[in-house]
């Protein structure tokens, strides 16, 4: 079979697994097909495969090969970049994007309905896929940042399933897919921001994590050379210097870990970030950690949010690049990432997740996963990028 037929063929069945109106969708036929492809109850739409069989894609979404062909359509898209050269502790984290999909299996068992979000990611208006991974070269850090950058604007940067010729928030009006991005160590966020500026302009960021990551290379024991500068702790001093931030819309959350002395909350400062620590938590609630994310963040910017797993204390992720301890309870953090469904969520991506460290329980890849589940339901519930609510300013275009 030739490879359009192949594509022909995945993409037959992907309109039948997500077609523009549900209710129409024509039955698979076949003598048997009964046996194996079924309706679920209610809503959840039609599964084939036990939860424990098939190949392991995200939620069991359809894969196709996007990065493949321009030719294919989605409005939320998920991407692998398995990368980890760039970690300071533990490495691993090249087996992050496999080993989410894998702790995500359990997502769309009964249909795959948000009960406190009250919207369905699996069974919407959103043609949803995974699209596999960027091709990450290990032997060469500048050109895999490289590919990385590339590989996530061919994702984003066509046309999406639904809305394609509405009015959006990207440079030029164009309304845009949504990306989340499965890690790889948090030194992909470059890349990423890279590509999201190029569609976008400078964005705000929410960045859920234990460690600052907005250290100066020379402070953080890179070399003088700027390639080596570039790992999981200086991104953000680099995605400052390259103007791809928003000034002063930009926020940690769930911080705790130690620092080499004040000024490096003086150099974050400098980098345009507010701190929220995870000991808050104890003080002000979940609900107290909301309010500040939304309002430092605003409800009218295009927002970036960058999950590193190690937000979430060790008892609930230990399987991460560099753990500390008093962190956040997975119940916390998906609540904080449900309370933030007002905002202009455009991408995403989940970090730091090493699969190796994990018990066999799956207790980190489930939690990644479930934290995806989240921020893809607020994706779902908010709507096409067309109907945002949203402003820029002259100087950020």
């Amino acid at each position: 079979m030739s490879r359009s037929s192949v594509l022909a063929l995945c993409l037959t069945a992907l309109a039948a697994a997500h077609g523009d109106h549900h209710e129409d969708q024509t039955p698979i036929a076949g003598p048997l097909q009964a046996l194996w492809y079924n309706r679920l109850p209610g809503d959840g739409g039609t599964q084939a495969d036990s939860v424990f069989s098939g190949i392991s894609t995200f939620g069991r979404l359809p894969y196709l090969p996007c990065l493949a062909s321009r030719d294919i359509n989605y409005d939320i898209a998920f991407i692998g970049a398995p990368f980890d050269t760039g970690t300071s502790y533990r490495p691993g984290a090249r087996f992050g994007p496999s080993g989410i999909r894998q702790g995500s299996r359990r997502l769309n068992l009964y249909g795959g309905y948000n009960v406190p979000l009250d919207t369905n990611p699996f069974n919407s208006w959103a043609t949803v896929l995974d699209c596999g991974d960027i091709p990450v070269t290990s032997y060469d850090n500048t050109y895999a940042l490289h590919q990385i950058e590339e590989g996530h604007h061919s994702i984003l940067s066509r046309s999406p399933k639904t809305d394609a010729k509405k009015k959006g928030p990207a440079k030029n009006g164009k309304t845009l897919p949504r990306v989340i991005t499965l890690g790889g160590d948090h030194t992909i966020t470059l890349p990423l921001l890279r590509s999201i500026n190029r569609a976008y302009g400078p964005v705000s960021v929410i960045h859920f994590d234990s460690h600052l990551d907005t250290w100066r290379p020379k402070v953080f024991g890179g070399s003088p050379s700027e390639v080596a500068s570039i790992n999981h702790g200086t991104y953000f001093y680099h995605a400052s210097q390259e103007g791809l931030l928003r000034n002063d819309s930009n926020i940690h959350a769930g911080i705790r870990t130690t620092l080499s002395g004040p000024s490096d909350y003086e150099n974050d400062g400098y980098c345009g970030f507010e701190i929220v620590e995870a000991r808050e938590i104890d003080k002000i609630g979940t609900d107290g950690i909301i309010k500040k994310i939304l309002d430092r963040v605003g409800t009218k910017n295009p927002v970036y949010l960058s999950l590193d797993i190690d937000t979430l204390d060790p008892a609930f992720a230990p399987a991460t690049g560099t753990p500390e301890t008093g962190g956040w309870s997975t119940r916390e953090l998906r609540t904080i990432i449900r309370g933030l469904e007002s905002l202009n969520l455009i991408a995403a991506d989940i970090v730091e997740v090493a699969p190796a460290y994990d018990t066999n329980a799956e207790l980190t890849t489930m939690a990644a996963a479930d934290a995806l589940y989240e921020i893809m339901s607020i994706m779902v519930k908010k709507g096409p990028l067309s109907l945002m609510d949203y402003e820029y300013s002259e100087e950020d275009l």
